[in-house]
């Protein structure tokens, strides 16, 4: 969603300062925080954002990828040494616990990876693909379930996390419930 060509350096530096921004605005306020207080804190116009970020999503986008890449580079290297569903089981925990950083995070989730368009969401994406198949081939998981049917879920839970306090505690049992729930007869 963000423009692949080279950006002049003053482009590349209102774009680097936008980020930084964000970051600290999605963690101050949650993810629905304005994007006007976004350029401002960046120190650019409204006008300057959109047009490396035309929506909310491309820059929820951005601003995770680092770390959606950092989430994917774990989960592949761990998955060797753990069976597929226990592979699949810690990739969902830790969607779910980085989507709660941002307050808020939780509803755009499926938007965000499924369109975001950076290496991490396309590294986050391919990584779950990966485990599901894995896990499927395995005969552990139905066939009939999807990526995205993860993603719905993986939201769910990150909401009701968002929602309740105590919920973040109970993530593990709710991954265990879909898990069960999806799981080859």
């Amino acid at each position: 969603m963000t423009d692949p060509s080279p950006l002049r350096a003053d482009a590349q530096r209102n774009r680097e300062r936008i980020l930084a921004a964000a970051e600290a605005v999605f963690l101050e306020k949650g993810a629905g925080a304005s994007l006007e207080d976004v350029a401002k804190r960046a120190g650019v116009g409204i006008g300057t954002l959109y047009r490396r970020f035309p929506t909310r999503e491309a820059l929820l986008a951005a601003a995770c990828s680092a770390r959606f890449v950092s989430l994917a580079e774990s989960s592949h290297a761990r998955s060797a040494a753990l069976d597929p569903n226990s592979a699949l089981r810690a990739y969902l925990e830790d969607l779910v616990a980085d989507t709660n950083l941002y307050r808020d995070l939780a509803a755009s989730l499926g938007t965000v990876l499924q369109k975001g368009g950076t290496p991490g969401c396309d590294a986050m994406t391919a990584e779950g693909q990966r485990l599901l198949r894995r896990a499927q081939d395995a005969g552990t998981i139905r066939r009939d379930v999807s990526f995205d049917d993860l993603v719905y879920v993986a939201t769910a839970i990150s909401l009701a996390a968002e929602q309740d306090a105590s919920s973040k505690s109970r993530t593990p049992h709710m991954i265990d419930l879909l898990l069960n729930g999806i799981g080859a007869r």
